[in-house]
């Protein structure tokens, strides 16, 4: 796009920063921001995911004998439009490396849809995905999908019978020993997995030229990844043979148990758990429990499953999931920043959100903490078994910002809860408290890793800087006990890691944000380490860059081939949160985000901006590289106006 044209251009290398230039930009920024705020005062942005997601619609439609030929069309053109060039298959993010996984979904999606496996494209592929040791390679959840197809033997996939939602909560597995997300894809797929769920696959399509050893005969598909995970498949192979022996009346009240979960939590047109892989198993686990096609829950999940497309015409993909909530407080905040502004879109943003507080819904939080009254926000439209403390530390710091008065409720429920949902170690997680049973990870069925929400430095960060500025006297103690937290997980360097957002640099922002709304001393040494390392990581051209590669490889923190806008603002904002608004390292990164501001007044890029989870599924929120470096530029514009008044 072109850039946006000011009477004075400035070049990355500028130290000196033309007033009127960083007018025009924040000008041009606001301005963009505020037109694409909804009628009803909130903000969305797409959320996209790698094509696993697109890739697995198509799957779920040839699976469920309910395709639509114009919109796998579509899809099908998106996933052959994210291709890598260069390795032929398809990655976890934009640029990343080769992804096993990933690329036989997509093939197998592209097949479905009509591609020959002679077409160059499909053959690029194939050569990839054999080249590393062919589909049996791939992941446990693309191997229960081959399995559903048809395409490898039951024995190819972990145990995951039923019957888990029985066990009692001693048990070294229970629901409640794992995270949300696990939660709701892990009940709908037991269902699948105990009936040995077969797809319809109406075209008869077969990917058997994936396979380096006939499917029948592979005995590696489970690699030991360590000495505990042997243990647990050793206990895995004596008991599934056992499967056949489950009495049926077991089997039966295990069926009904875990169809009146996944009922109860169906969550209207917003879905289970308002996640795409959840959603897709719920679905069709209520279509082999016998639900008929025109029944209102198998309406609701497909309603819930195409509220997640978007429609770029000539192309469709799949988001993960929405995020009205976070982008609209992200928003919010941004806007605030600055002496002046129009307080009205604000509040009409505000407005939206208090609504949305989920006050006295059941959720699987209350498990842990039955006498703790609600108070959070989701981070999608709705899904009220599942308040996110992240999204609730920022709608209440928000909140607190604008009115502390008028917002009072909303405000106190927000602290409350979260100073409730602190774990034991001063910590606070995503979803829960003290998931931290992480022996889970080494089951046969967790191979990504990814199966717990134990307390990570950025969500502390919020929770704990929100606490701290709203001042209550009987949350001090959680105040002291996070910042004890995050003060133990300063890393060497003097970053913080990033689980919510790539990677260090994000990490490092949130937690420098916490500690200026604490009002800890800018002359703390732990503040001081942490600009020593942003100052070290800052590039050339003035801008901050940090490619996702960081989260395999933490020797590459805060490193990339490029500056990105939004790693730059997190940077920026870190800077300044940490009283260097002065410093050359922020004028410099300030002029780096006017030189790269588009003739829209925002900026756009292809790069991923944060992890699912790590290593194994990451995300591109469109709105980060629109409302992130706005906030950065209102901050700086505010603190030079302080200085020059």
């Amino acid at each position: 796009m072109k850039r946006l044209e000011r009477t004075a251009r400035l070049s990355p290398q500028d130290r000196f920063l033309s007033a009127t230039a960083l007018e025009d930009g924040l000008t041009a920024a606001r301005k963009a921001m505020l037109s694409q705020q909804k009628e009803d005062g909130h903000w969305c942005f797409p959320l996209e995911a790698d094509c696993t997601i697109p890739a697995e619609y198509v799957l779920m439609m040839h699976f469920m004998d309910d395709v639509d030929r114009d919109l796998e069309v579509r899809i099908a053109r998106f996933i052959r439009e994210k291709q890598d060039p260069v390795h032929g298959g398809w990655p976890l993010y934009h640029g990343g490396d080769f992804d096993q996984s990933c690329t036989v979904k997509a093939y197998y999606a592209l097949k479905l849809v009509g591609d020959s496996p002679d077409a160059p494209h499909m053959v690029r592929a194939r050569t990839a995905i054999l080249e590393h040791g062919g589909a049996a390679r791939a992941n446990v959840f693309t191997r229960i999908l081959l399995a559903m197809y048809g395409q490898i033997p039951w024995r190819g996939v972990p145990f995951v019978p039923v019957e888990i939602i029985l066990l009692p909560r001693w048990f070294p597995f229970h629901l409640s020993k794992i995270a949300y997300w696990s939660r709701t894809v892990t009940i709908p797929l037991s269902i699948l997995c105990s009936l040995k769920a077969r797809a319809a696959n109406p075209r008869n399509m077969h990917i058997p030229e994936l396979f380096t050893v006939s499917p029948e005969n592979e005995r590696g598909y489970f690699p030991v990844r360590t000495r505990l995970n042997r243990l647990f498949l050793l206990i895995e192979r004596i008991a599934s043979p056992f499967e056949q022996f489950i009495p049926p009346f077991l089997r039966r009240i295990a069926f009904k148990r875990a169809e009146r979960w996944i009922v109860e939590r169906l969550n209207g047109e917003c879905g289970l758990g308002a996640i795409f892989p959840a959603m897709v198993n719920a679905s069709e686990a209520l279509a082999l429990l016998g639900y008929p096609y025109e029944h209102p829950y198998r309406e609701q999940c497909r309603k819930a499953l195409k509220g997640l497309l978007v429609d770029e015409g000539e192309r469709v993909w799949c988001q993960p999931c929405t995020s009205p909530v976070w982008d609209t407080v992200l928003t919010s905040l941004a806007l605030q920043e600055g002496a002046g502004v129009d307080e009205k879109p604000i509040r009409k943003a505000l407005d939206w959100l208090v609504p949305n507080q989920i006050l006295d819904a059941p959720a699987d939080w209350q498990e842990e903490h039955p006498g703790l009254a609600g108070g959070g926000w989701a981070f999608q439209y709705a899904n009220p078994h599942y308040p996110d403390l992240d999204d609730t530390a920022a709608v209440g710091w928000a909140l607190h910002q604008a009115d502390p008065q008028v917002y009072r409720e909303s405000i106190v429920r927000a602290a409350d809860w979260l100073a409730g949902m602190q774990s034991a170690n001063g910590g606070f997680a995503a979803f829960d408290s003290d998931n931290t049973y992480y022996y889970l990870n080494e089951i046969p069925f967790a191979d990504h890793g990814a199966l717990l929400d134990p307390p990570t430095s950025d969500v502390t960060a919020r929770c704990t800087g929100f606490l701290a500025l709203h001042g209550e006297s009987r949350h001090k103690d959680a105040v002291e006990r996070g910042l004890t937290y995050l003060f133990r997980e300063q890393e060497p360097s003097g970053a913080w890691f990033g689980r919510w957002g790539s990677n260090y640099i994000y990490g490092t922002w949130s937690v420098l944000e916490a500690l200026r709304l604490a009002h800890v001393d800018t002359g703390h040494l732990a503040i001081r380490r942490a600009v020593q390392w942003l100052r070290s990581v800052q590039r050339d051209d003035g801008g901050w860059g940090e490619g996702n590669d960081s989260y395999a490889d933490p020797q590459k923190a805060g490193r990339f081939e490029t500056s990105t806008s939004f790693q730059t603002a997190w940077a920026l904002l870190g800077l300044m949160a940490a009283g260097e608004g002065h410093s050359h390292e922020v004028s410099r990164g300030i002029a780096y985000l006017l030189h790269e501001q588009d003739s829209g007044g925002l900026w756009h890029e292809p790069w991923f901006t944060a992890p699912g989870f790590p290593r194994v599924f990451y995300l591109k929120y469109h709105g980060y590289t629109s409302y992130f470096p706005l906030w950065a530029l209102a901050r700086f514009h505010a603190l030079t106006r302080k200085t020059s008044a």
